[in-house]
């Protein structure tokens, strides 16, 4: 199973007032997650938005297993779950330093057309990076 793996340096501003991160700051990591996961395979999100299309999160799963603090480092590790014609189901883990679970997660996500935002497979728009994603899927 492919993993790409991102660290995330924990800023003050992702705390609450208890100095635990803010949940919603582990999507904003998962993203950064899953821009990684592109690089590591060689494309590039940006260029997609480039042709006229997005991803837009179409279902997202997290469970909180062990709370994170200001000044602790984050590791981020993103997969490709499932890949469909129409469908990219992204797996993640976000890890302490000692390697011990913070969070796991899964997002469900669609490409869409920036006119219309009507589905697109990715077949289509980027036959090579579809194939990679086919390849590395761990559902198949």
């Amino acid at each position: 199973m492919f993993v790409s793996e991102k660290k995330v340096e924990i800023r003050y501003a992702e705390t609450d007032q208890m100095g635990v991160v803010y949940h919603a700051n582990y999507l904003v990591w998962m993203e950064i997650g899953r821009t990684q996961l592109v690089a590591d395979m060689g494309f590039n999100y940006a260029g997609l938005e480039e042709k006229g299309y997005l991803s837009p999160v179409l279902d997202l799963s997290i469970q909180y297993k062990k709370a994170m603090r200001y000044g602790q480092i984050a590791t981020v590790r993103t997969w490709i779950e499932s890949h469909t014609k129409l469908k990219t189901t992204y797996g993640y883990e976000i890890l302490h330093e000692d390697g011990s679970v913070a969070a796991t997660a899964t997002s469900l996500h669609t490409l869409v057309r920036k006119d219309n935002f009507r589905p697109y497979p990715l077949s289509k728009v980027d036959p090579e990076w579809d194939a990679k994603y086919l390849e590395l899927a761990v559902i198949k």
